[in-house]
């Protein structure tokens, strides 16, 4: 089963649309559209909102290829950079409301609150990892930067790691939550790990059969 170019043009609105919705929520919830509200602590709960909702949809890329595989719906693979984007929209959005709401663009406290919270820490680490794979994401980038570009985009693996862990970190006492992110993200790199050694078990029966496997899985993700 697979989908054509067709069906995957029509649902690629679709899905910026569905990765938009959080988005329209908070802001319809920020300005008390039909009697909303963010409670008692706007602030925090935006913050938590934007990353926990840039957390979901890191971990919905990185979803990609299994499903991917899984399913042998090779088309998958053309919604992964979008999802991927909007990962690193809503994680700037958490670090903008975190850096102008809570600190008021004070940045020698931004800074001291980096050295001196681990968890903010590797939060920022995360974020800035992120940075170059969004900006190298375009087709153009891809073929200029060749094998580097899987190389490259491999952090975000390592951002994923991050991005758990400083959920982890941040929550002072009901941790179920991000062990739950916690185990989902074991998953898909146990996926990725299986995938790996499976395929170097293998030995390609001609050098065009490796050309061949390098092409299908120059994609991290």
């Amino acid at each position: 089963m697979n989908l054509s170019p067709r069906a995957v043009r029509r649902l690629k609105p679709v899905v910026f649309l569905l990765c938009l919705l959080p988005l329209g929520k908070l802001a319809a919830e920020t300005f008390g559209v039909a009697g909303t509200s963010l409670g008692a602590n706007p602030i925090e709960e935006l913050l938590h909102r934007c990353g926990i909702w840039g957390l979901n949809l890191l971990l919905i890329t990185l979803a990609v290829t299994p499903l991917r595989r899984l399913t042998r719906i090779n088309a998958l693979i053309r919604f992964r950079r979008m999802l991927g984007l909007f990962a690193f929209f809503y994680l700037v959005l958490h670090f903008t409301v975190y850096a102008w709401l809570d600190q008021g663009f004070a940045w020698s406290m931004i800074v001291e609150d980096i050295v001196e919270r681990p968890y903010i820490t590797i939060g920022i680490a995360g974020l800035l990892l992120l940075l170059p794979l969004a900006v190298t994401s375009t087709q153009g980038m891809m073929r200029r930067l060749g094998r580097r570009w899987t190389q490259l985009h491999r952090l975000v693996y390592v951002v994923g790691i991050l991005g758990v862990w400083h959920f982890y970190w941040q929550v002072k006492q009901d941790i179920l939550e991000p062990v739950i992110y916690g185990l989902i993200l074991f998953a898909l790199l146990g996926f990725r790990a299986v995938s790996a050694w499976r395929r170097r078990r293998r030995t390609p029966r001609n050098p065009s059969e490796e050309t061949t496997d390098h092409a299908r899985t120059a994609h991290p993700g």
